[in-house]
């Protein structure tokens, strides 16, 4: 009888632990995402930005030529 008081007192213990961890865990969580859910990370840019790429330079440049030239620059 004693035994399994011991028993069910240890896994009690662990369902505490494991359970603390994980309302932990999502607390944690939920302060991440409260941090970044007002970034807008595709707004224009401010400042002296400059646009890389133009596509309206008449020039027609394919997928292949446009991908063998990032390979080439290592970017």
């Amino acid at each position: 009888m004693r035994s399994w008081l011991a028993l069910f007192w240890q896994s009690m213990k662990v369902f505490i632990l494991f359970t603390g961890c994980t309302i932990l865990f999502y607390c944690g969580i939920m302060w991440v995402n409260q941090e970044y859910q007002d970034y807008h990370k595709y707004d224009k840019p401010e400042g002296a930005a400059v646009k890389v790429y133009n596509s309206a330079t008449g020039e027609d440049v394919d997928w292949f030529n446009r991908l063998v030239l990032f390979y080439l620059d290592g970017e």
